[in-house]
């Protein structure tokens, strides 16, 4: 699936909110877990992205319904 410019936009806003499950970003977008992160590889700068991982990692109850 493409997504335009503020799709995209939105999809990285909501991956970095901390209360905003992957299961959200995954119906909205049809995006799975692993598109999310292969997209926030690709459009974040490498430190930001690990960043967003470590966040990811440490609040998984949080990122998942």
């Amino acid at each position: 699936m493409a997504l335009s410019l503020q799709e995209l936009d939105r999809v990285i806003e909501m991956a970095w909110e901390d209360r905003t499950p992957l299961e959200a970003i995954a119906h909205q977008f049809q995006l799975s877990e692993k598109d999310v992160i292969k997209l926030m590889r690709a459009h974040l700068i490498e430190q930001s992205f690990k960043r967003w991982r470590k966040r990811v990692i440490r609040g998984k109850r949080q990122k998942h319904l």
